[in-house]
């Protein structure tokens, strides 16, 4: 990972205009890439991209490595011949700024069952084969998905872990019959992943072509309705009926007084390691076929995570247990290179072994600019007290807009110290964090669209905690401005974000030297 100053934008591609409900890879994609260019950012920061379940959260993902249906581009199945136009003029009046999640699932994935029904009649040659070399390059966890989501479409959605035993169980006996009974599903699903794959690593290579790298998300768990869990049980802590036994979580925080009560099931970190840590080799790299960095969400469980007795309904009687630490890491390294294009989620309770672990691979933390006015000039999200290794966020998908922040978020305490940190009366809060993430000396600074537009608490992504309604917000393409396009191109330049400030100059033009830097791998 390059060690520069650079920027981008966090924006999860459900909300990108478009006309059919949600975001997708069509060209509205490829517009939005040309706006990064423009505004002179090289980074686009999007949130998994697994197919969502039950309240729409990507961090709760049916598979780690099968992408999202939800994001396939109809316009493109069109182009194809796959797909006819009048079955999209037909389609429903979506609202603009929201996604409609429920609608989404009753309209397009009938039409993408369409398209498979199909797909062996319409399509060429050339797609036909295409197809079948994915099929092959990707059995190694494709058959198990396909099968997996068979079987939920036949068991009307119910857990995998409700299942007749011999289902749950993966009896070879029942598992070949259920292929063959279930064979247009599955065939229809892995279509699905061919589509999304085809489609993202196009505008991925268009984003990497116009010098933009794309930052991936993969939380640190695995949800229990996964096809991982189902495909690898016995690296769970799963009883003998395939239930959870003790599951993640997080002990109370700034987010929640009775902690988070995720319900992942938890690793077998004894029995991963008795084969290197296979499963997580695998992840990675397939994160990194989607991805050139990886941002893993609560790195800190790696060190040390909070272990919840599956019976209970909070979070608050768990405790902590200690991970794989540094184990884990050199295997990673060993397999995939010395410098691992990794980011390392240190948010939350973090102890000294969680720093001592980040550091000894050389991983950037993140900073948090909401987080660092509830105390005093000594707490480590203000910006005079960072150094070069560290993303700079103003806030995250967790947190509010940073305008909805300082509106109705932080206390009178927080507004107080913003103001006098900041030398401002607040009335541009959101371009105030902006600045301040752009001028500090961390070498990546990453802020959501929603601060850049400056929006309120309308627009927020998620409330941890809160069961529905997250995940829909969606901008449309007459909120990007001349004016906010040049307001981002302004403090991108100023404070030597843009990458070409520095080519063809020596180190003293911006201190970009291995000495000012202490570990590898910064970005």
């Amino acid at each position: 990972m390059q060690d520069v100053r650079r920027s981008g934008i966090l924006l999860h591609p459900t909300s990108l205009p478009g006309a059919y409900g949600i975001g997708t890879f069509n060209q509205d994609a490829y517009h939005w890439v040309d706006f990064l260019v423009h505004t002179r950012q090289t980074l686009w920061q999007v949130l998994p991209l697994g197919p969502t379940g039950y309240g729409d959260s990507p961090y709760q993902s049916f598979s780690s490595f099968a992408g999202n249906p939800y994001l396939i581009s109809l316009e493109e199945l069109v182009q194809l011949g796959l797909l006819d136009q009048h079955l999209l003029d037909s389609a429903p009046d979506f609202p603009r700024e929201r996604v409609d999640f429920g609608a989404i699932y009753t309209w397009k994935l009938p039409l993408l069952r369409y398209v498979a029904s199909e797909f062996n009649a319409r399509a060429t040659a050339e797609l036909r084969n295409e197809f079948e070399q994915f099929c092959a390059e990707n059995s190694d966890w494709l058959e198990d998905f396909a099968l997996f989501m068979a079987l939920k479409d036949a068991h009307n959605g119910a857990a995998w872990n409700q299942w007749g035993m011999p289902l749950r169980s993966r009896q070879a006996e029942a598992i070949d019959a259920a292929r063959r009974q279930y064979a247009d599903a599955v065939f229809n699903h892995k279509l699905n992943q061919w589509l999304f794959y085809r489609q993202w690593l196009a505008l991925k290579a268009y984003a990497n072509d116009k010098g933009v790298q794309i930052i991936g998300d993969i939380p640190i768990f695995v949800a229990m309705d996964s096809s991982d869990a189902w495909s690898n049980p016995s690296e769970f802590f799963l009883d003998d009926q395939f239930q959870p036994t003790v599951v993640a979580g997080v002990p109370p925080d700034y987010f929640s007084a009775t902690g988070q009560l995720w319900g992942n099931p938890l690793y077998r970190w004894d029995v991963m390691k008795q084969n290197r840590y296979a499963w997580w080799i695998r992840r990675i790299r397939a994160a990194l076929r989607l991805y050139d960095i990886v941002r893993i969400d609560h790195f800190r469980g790696f060190a040390g995570y909070w272990e919840v007795p599956a019976s209970e309904t909070t979070a608050i009687n768990g405790q902590w247990v200690k991970g794989p630490g540094a184990d884990l890491f050199d295997v990673i390294r060993a397999e995939l290179g010395e410098e691992l294009p990794i980011i390392a989620e240190d948010l939350g309770e973090i102890t000294p072994d969680v720093i001592e672990l980040r550091d000894q691979f050389g991983l950037p933390g993140m900073k948090i600019l909401q987080f660092a006015f509830s105390t005093d000039a000594a707490d480590k999200f203000l910006p005079h007290n960072f150094t070069r290794n560290f993303i700079v966020y103003s806030g995250t998908h967790d947190n509010d807009t940073s305008w909805g922040w300082y509106r109705t978020t932080a206390t009178d305490k927080e507004r107080d110290f913003f103001r006098r940190y900041f030398r401002t009366d607040g009335h541009d809060a959101a371009w105030t964090l902006i600045n301040g993430a752009f001028s500090s000396v961390a070498n990546t600074a990453i802020v959501p669209l929603q601060d850049v537009l400056n929006l309120g608490g309308e627009a927020r992504m998620n409330l941890p905690g809160r069961a529905s309604g997250n995940w829909a917000w969606r901008f449309v393409p007459e909120q990007l401005t001349g004016h906010v396009a040049d307001r981002l191109i302004d403090v991108t330049t100023i404070y030597g974000r843009d990458p070409k400030i520095y080519e063809g100059k020596g180190p003293e033009s911006g201190g970009q030297t291995g000495q000012d830097q202490k570990g590898a791998g910064a970005i």
